[in-house]
C-alpha cells in the first residue's frame, strides 16, 4: 500500500467530504499532529490503516498533520521496543498494531511485547484469503486442500511475519486436513507489498492475507482467490468461505492503535475521543467500505479485556499447533 495507493485512498476518501460535512467539523482539530509509528514495512496492513486513519482525520479536521516510522520485522517486535522506548510519555504517538503482533510477540519470546502499549482502540476487522497465482495449478480449494494433505512441505504458502494470523491460519489449516502443523511450509514477509509479490511471482505455491491487500490483484485476474476464512463471506466479494467447501476452520485479522507507555490519564483519554470521533466520521466509513473492512470499534477498558483474552486464546492455539513452548 504505497504512495499510489495512498493518493488513491486519500482521494476517495477526501473528496466526497467538502459538501457533506459541515464547517465547524473543520474547526478546531483535536491534535495539531499525531506521531504515527507503523511496526512494519510499507505495503501491508498495518501502513494501509495508518494512511487510512491519517486520510479520514485530515478530512473530518480532526488532527492539523501526521508525522510516519516505519520499522518492519518480525511480526512488529523489531520496532515494537523502539515505540516503547523513544515515544514513552508521548501523548501524540499512536501505534498500529493488531492480531498479528500478539502472536508474534509470543512466537519470538519478546522481552518488549504488546502487553507493554497503553491499548486505545479496535477498529476493524479483515478475514483472510487464501490466494494462488492465476496460473496455478491449484484451481480451487479442493485442488489446495488435497496437495497440503498429501504433502504439507511441499507446499509453500507466503504470509505475514511468523506466528502471525497468516501463519495460525496455515497451522490450523494443516491440522484440520489431518496434518502436523509443524509440517507446514510458510514463508514470512514482513510486508504484506512482499507477500503479494511472491505469490504473483510464482516464487510460493499461494498466499495467505487480509481480503484487502490482495483485492486489485484478484480484480485484475493475476490472482486466484479460493476460499476465505471469516464465518461469513465478505459483503459484496463471491468468494466461498473455507467451512461452505468443507474446511472447519474460522479466522479474522483485527487491527487497532495504542498509545506508548508513561501516558497520563488525560493523554490516553484525549487520543480515546480522538479515536472515537474518527470512528463516527462520514471520511472514515468511507474508508471501511472502500477497503471492505469490518467496523469493531472498541475501546477503553473493554478493548483492554478484549486484549487479554486474545493473548491467552492465541498463545494456547499456538501452543496446540507447536508453533509455542
Amino acid at each position: 500500500m504505497s504512495i499510489t495507493r495512498r493518493s488513491l485512498l486519500l482521494g476517495a476518501a477526501c473528496a466526497p467530504l467538502a459538501t457533506l460535512l459541515p464547517r465547524m467539523a473543520f474547526a478546531a482539530p483535536l491534535f495539531d499532529s499525531i506521531s504515527m509509528f507503523v511496526p512494519a514495512a510499507p505495503g501491508g496492513g498495518w501502513d494501509s490503516t495508518a494512511r487510512a486513519i491519517e486520510a479520514a482525520a485530515r478530512a473530518a479536521g480532526l488532527a492539523g498533520g501526521f508525522q510516519f516510522e516505519n520499522v518492519a520485522g518480525a511480526g512488529g517486535m523489531v520496532g515494537l521496543p523502539k515505540f516503547v522506548n523513544q515515544r514513552k510519555g508521548q501523548g501524540n504517538a499512536l501505534m498500529v498494531g493488531g492480531s498479528v503482533m500478539v502472536g508474534a510477540g509470543i512466537a519470538n519470546k519478546s522481552p518488549v511485547t504488546i502487553r507493554d502499549v497503553t491499548p486505545i482502540a479496535r477498529l476493524t476487522e479483515e478475514s483472510s484469503v487464501i490466494v494462488v497465482p492465476a496460473a496455478s495449478p491449484h484451481k480451487s480449494w479442493k485442488d489446495l486442500a488435497t496437495a497440503l494433505a498429501a504433502n504439507p512441505k511441499a507446499v509453500s504458502v507466503a504470509g505475514g511475519s511468523a506466528g502471525g494470523t497468516d501463519h495460525l491460519l496455515l497451522g490450523l489449516l494443516v491440522r484440520a486436513l489431518k496434518g502436523n502443523p509443524k509440517d507446514a511450509a510458510y514463508v514470512a514477509f514482513s510486508g504484506g507489498g512482499q507477500a503479494v509479490a511472491a505469490v504473483i511471482g510464482n516464487q510460493v505455491t499461494a498466499g495467505i492475507s487480509g481480503y484487502s491487500e490482495f483485492a486489485e490483484h484478484i480484480k485484475a485476474g493475476r490472482l486466484r482467490a479460493l476460499a476465505v476464512s471469516g464465518n461469513k463471506r465478505i459483503p459484496g466479494v463471491d468468494i466461498p468461505t473455507l467451512k461452505e467447501l468443507g474446511t472447519d476452520v474460522a479466522a479474522a485479522n483485527w487491527r487497532g492503535v495504542f498509545a506508548p507507555p508513561g501516558i497520563s490519564p488525560a493523554q490516553r483519554q484525549a487520543l480515546t475521543d480522538f479515536m472515537a470521533a474518527l470512528s463516527k466520521s462520514t471520511a472514515w466509513h468511507e474508508v471501511l467500505e472502500k477497503r471492505e473492512w469490518t467496523d469493531v470499534f472498541l475501546a477503553g477498558p473493554a478493548f483492554q479485556t478484549e486484549l487479554d483474552r486474545d493473548l491467552a486464546e492465541t498463545e494456547a492455539v499456538m501452543k496446540s499447533l507447536g508453533l509455542a513452548s
